[in-house]
């Protein structure tokens, strides 16, 4: 009830609500606010991310195994073990293969677009769905309660005030595309759910050329949701829209696809980023990974429940890179999948495997690293009921890594959205955030930063100018200019170091504001005792 409260006053309000980071208080900005209007929406790059949720709590260690711990991870599960001649190999490594249904990811794999990040979960795990799931999608530790998601928190330092005055000339579509029947808590930003929601895809694809196939569901989140819709001029824009993208002139899909819930998304998907769409994230959907009981057919233990719903991942995956490969698109694209936990090392008696920590992530895309890291979990010689695969990766480190080398967030965004430092993972090839597919003269997410940041009083600014007017100043949380450090014409391009004291002014957060020619960056600095 308390999130659903939250969406209804933030729908009723429109207003910013004030977050907490490090103790200080960050308040969205409206476009038309003093500061919105130094803000360009969006840091420059045409990323796109693909969430792929599985949800009930994927098996990881029978989707990604341990060949050269056989025996161990054979006598932990002997009624549910994939026979060792058919486990898929991988290129490059004999101590780790895949499920046999995950051709498609095994390809992708060995093309090197696919990096599995082993053990993946959080210190002392939770095993309720709903609890698990809600620390997954808020990126919060066990024991701490968070209103907003990862992904809303990163849409809305990404475009400030939202949804007051959205669409813009510079953000016209959708922020985020997810589908189901509510909104997930990943995308609830601040002060308003930051995602679109198509709640029927073979709805959508049926009525693409006209009717109202983008509804909110017949829920109690569904109801709030659909509040939030009836006073916001923003659905049927967006709706239309995305109509628009998806049937635009010569677009269509180019690869085949398998027949099943997640492809059906995932088509949906392709098309929309063809069509032109600049929504920066995507969510999809898959269920059924609660396997208590029955995960395989005893008969042969590769086919049965799990086994479909890894096929369905691994088809559905590799005929949507093949899309986007085809398209031309593929450089643009990032995904990734995430479960709310593992299951247990230690099957049960009824052919299934219960609630457990760690498991296995995908991180796929032509600039996904490829390959493994981390290590095979290490499993006992006889496994007992309690037993569990330990964490070698916190979640949060993926999230981190993804939206630094990625989503081109600097090290003070990575605080605002992920509230606390992360370990980077080497997990895509773009890790100097270039804007792909564009010749660019700099890198314009880092145009200006500051150290130390936070600061006391003395801090070091450092900023690249390409030549001509140049010009930077300290600027309040509400917009209105404090003290103008540099204003200068430099001959051509160049890195300066600029010390400024900000030992006066009280604590809280600053914006340092930098413009050179066409390039304005804001940039954040905090002011703490």
């Amino acid at each position: 009830m308390q999130r659903r409260k939250f969406i209804r006053n933030a729908a009723i309000a429109g207003a910013g609500v004030p977050g907490l980071i490090n103790g200080f208080s960050l308040t969205a900005h409206a476009e038309d606010s003093p500061l919105g209007k130094l803000l360009l929406p969006g840091t420059p790059n045409d990323h796109i991310l693909v969430v792929i949720q599985l949800s009930g709590g994927n098996d990881g260690l029978n989707t990604v195994i341990p060949i050269d711990q056989y025996s161990s991870y054979y006598n932990a599960r002997t009624n549910i073990a994939i026979p060792q001649n058919r486990i898929l190999a991988l290129t490059g490594t004999s101590a780790t293969g895949l499920h046999p249904s995950l051709t498609g990811m095994r390809d992708l794999y060995n093309q090197g677009k696919l990096c599995i990040v082993q053990s993946v979960g959080y210190p002392n795990p939770n095993f309720s769905h709903f609890r698990a799931t809600d620390i997954w999608n808020t990126a919060s530790d066990s024991d701490q309660f968070l209103n907003d998601g990862w992904l809303g928190r990163y849409l809305n330092g990404e475009y400030a005030g939202f949804p007051g005055n959205y669409p813009t000339t510079e953000m016209p579509d959708p922020l985020a595309v997810q589908f189901g029947s509510s909104t997930a808590l990943a995308l609830l930003g601040p002060s308003a759910p930051m995602g679109y929601t198509i709640s029927d895809p073979n709805a959508f694809i049926n009525n693409a050329n006209g009717g109202q196939d983008i509804v909110a569901a017949d829920t109690p989140m569904g109801d709030k949701l659909a509040h939030l819709r009836e006073v916001s001029r923003q659905a049927e824009l967006y709706s239309d829209l995305i109509k628009t993208a998806y049937n635009r002139a010569g677009n269509t899909n180019m690869a085949t696809y398998p027949s099943n819930s997640l492809a059906s998304q995932l088509k949906i998907v392709a098309r929309l980023i063809n069509g032109g769409l600049s929504t920066k994230i995507y969510v999809v959907n898959l269920k059924g990974f609660d396997n208590h009981t029955g995960q395989v057919n005893t008969a042969d233990t590769t086919t049965g429940t799990h086994a479909n719903l890894l096929a369905t991942i691994g088809d559905s995956v590799k005929a949507f890179q093949s899309d986007l490969s085809l398209m031309g698109k593929d450089q643009r694209v990032l995904g990734m999948t995430f479960s709310e936990f593992g299951r247990r090392i230690k099957s049960n008696a009824s052919g299934g495997t219960d609630h457990g920590y760690a498991a296995p992530q995908f991180i796929f895309g032509t600039q996904a690293t490829g390959g493994i890291i981390g290590s095979n979990p290490l499993l006992p010689s006889s496994a007992t009921s309690v037993d569990n695969i330990g964490m070698q990766f916190d979640f949060r480190s993926v999230y981190y890594s993804i939206m630094k080398r990625w989503l081109c967030q600097d090290s003070t965004s990575l605080q605002q959205i992920l509230l606390q430092n992360f370990n980077d993972l080497n997990i895509c090839n773009n890790a100097n955030c270039a804007p792909l597919g564009r010749m660019e003269e700099v890198n314009e997410d880092n145009l200006v930063s500051t150290s130390p940041n936070p600061a006391t009083g003395i801090t070091t600014v450092t900023f690249f100018t390409n030549g001509g007017h140049t010009l930077l100043q300290l600027v309040s949380k509400e917009g209105a200019p404090l003290q103008t450090i540099l204003e200068a014409t430099y001959g051509g391009p160049q890195t300066i170091n600029k010390q400024i004291n900000i030992g006066a002014y009280p604590t809280g957060i600053y914006y340092l504001r930098f413009q050179n020619g066409r390039h304005v960056q804001m940039k954040p600095v905090v002011k703490v005792q």
